[in-house]
């Protein structure tokens, strides 16, 4: 992977699969926004995953709906604890924080039952994403 998204990307994918906003199918995924506004697709081949979400697109790293992908097929563990995730709007967040996405994780953490666990949770889940062999591009 050429660049890194932020870690906080990774609750990002969570919220999004623990809300049933992500189809999976052969070669292809929809991902919903947080606020319902956007719909996102994700196509992949192999380690080459193409996005059209912003931080994919534009800034060239796997933003949250890529990495859900990644957690549906399996190369990513998906656990329990991203159910924790649940019914939160990471876009009214962040514009909140004005993009500051550690702002925004934090005050979520804040909201947890066990913050300690979900974040050491989405630190493993960010570790295994920083070693894949994937590539993100605007086309397959």
């Amino acid at each position: 992977m050429n660049k890194l998204p932020p870690r906080e990307k990774v609750p990002e994918a969570f919220t999004a699969i623990a809300d049933g906003r992500i189809s999976l199918q052969e070669g292809e995924a929809f991902c919903g926004s947080s606020d319902g506004k956007k719909r996102y697709h994700i196509r992949f081949r192999g380690d080459r995953y193409v996005s059209d979400d912003n931080a994919s697109y534009w800034q060239g790293y796997p933003g949250y709906p890529v990495i859900a992908v990644l957690l549906l097929e399996g190369k990513l563990t998906l656990k329990e604890e991203a159910k924790l995730f649940a019914g939160i709007n990471w876009h009214e967040l962040n514009k909140k924080h004005k993009r500051n996405y550690r702002k925004a994780y934090e005050e979520v953490l804040q909201s947890l039952p066990d913050p300690a666990k979900a974040d050491a949770y989405v630190e493993e889940v960010y570790q295994a994403l920083c070693v894949m062999p994937i590539e993100i591009g605007r086309k397959l």
